[in-house]
């Protein structure tokens, strides 16, 4: 008695033969290319659907040169990634664009020097046809390595190295005046000692919005500003630092939801009230993290989904418009961000 998994797999020559048409015709119509009248495309699609033939991805790269995979690209270590929701959000906006044009996701985390190689090292053996990178830190080396690598690619978040806003594609949302939405609002309630913890000071995201309070309040004390690094953990080191050295503070704006989240224990650990003794903003809208915070948070919402999908978009739109060997035209996104009241601000 034989398989399922025996019955061989019907071929390019089948469907041509259902079809009544040429081998090359079917190709053609497979392959998406133009040249057939749509009579015989209707024909050799009906075949497809009746035979249940499925592409050869690896014999049509040789014919296309197209994988129809894109790497992405996220410059953290798994530790990181699978702890924060911001991650998963911007890998659904992705999966999302590339699943519903039929382009496999590959996805690659870096930690170290040997994953640093791993990827570029993947991405120069053509196995993809872009890719698609993300929390990158200033000091980080995927940009050379991809850019040697030779591969199309959009970034997420504004680059932060020498000339990367010039050369590169990437899409990101306007983090500085989310800042200075934040710290207007709590201006705006009377608060006088408004605090910021910052993001990771090495990612343009965490500059933006220290730049953006600072806007604000150009002549805030020093001792006001305790960096963090978009961690909960971060969050709560900040705030103790904070209430060491200005316990009369009345304001918190936090870099990133999880880290108003860490800030918000720590405050209650030390019996202040939120809002009514210390209010407090975060960054993001993460809704499981600023709807369950405890008070509900007050936060600037980024839609990080739509970014990562308008990421994918980008590289995929942007493949074919060139000529061979040119790289695309730089394009960037900035989308914008909204102040959204809660209980905590």
């Amino acid at each position: 008695m034989c398989s399922a998994s025996a019955v061989p797999r019907p071929t390019l020559e089948a469907v041509a033969a259902r079809a009544g048409v040429s081998r090359a015709t079917v190709s053609r119509v497979v392959n998406g290319e133009s040249g057939v009248r749509e009579a015989l495309a209707a024909k050799v699609r009906r075949a497809v659907d009746e035979l249940g033939y499925v592409p050869n991805r690896a014999a049509r790269s040789l014919v296309t040169r197209r994988h129809d995979a894109v790497a992405v690209v996220i410059a953290e270590p798994e530790t990181r990634v699978f702890a924060d929701p911001f991650f998963a959000l911007q890998l659904r906006g992705i999966s999302r664009e590339l699943t519903a044009r039929d382009v496999q996701l590959v996805l690659m985390l870096t930690e170290g020097r040997a994953d640093h190689e791993r990827v570029g090292r993947y991405l120069s053996g053509g196995h993809v046809d872009g890719a698609l990178v993300f929390s990158l830190h200033l000091a980080d080396p995927l940009p050379g390595i991809i850019h040697a690598a030779g591969v199309p690619t959009v970034f997420g978040g504004r680059p932060g190295w020498a000339g990367g806003v010039d050369s590169a594609r990437y899409v990101d949302c306007d983090n500085r005046d989310g800042a200075r939405q934040a710290v207007r609002h709590l201006v705006g309630l009377g608060r006088t000692r408004v605090a910021h913890i910052t993001g990771a000071l090495d990612q343009t995201s965490a500059v933006d919005r220290l730049d953006g309070f600072r806007d604000v309040l150009p002549s805030a004390d020093l001792r006001l500003v305790a960096e963090g690094d978009f961690t909960p953990a971060g969050g709560e080191r900040a705030m103790r630092r904070l209430l060491e050295q200005c316990p009369d503070l009345d304001a918190v704006f936090a870099a990133n939801d999880l880290s108003a989240a860490g800030a918000l224990r720590v405050l209650r650990a030390a019996g202040r009230r939120v809002p009514d003794d210390v209010a407090v903003v975060g960054f993001d809208d993460m809704l499981p993290v600023a709807e369950q915070a405890d008070p509900p948070l007050t936060t600037v919402r980024q839609d990080i989904e739509k970014m990562g999908r308008l990421m994918a978009e980008l590289l995929l739109r942007g493949q074919g418009e060139h000529e061979e060997g040119e790289p695309p035209e730089a394009v960037s996104v900035v989308l914008p961000t909204h102040l959204v009241r809660r209980a905590s601000a």
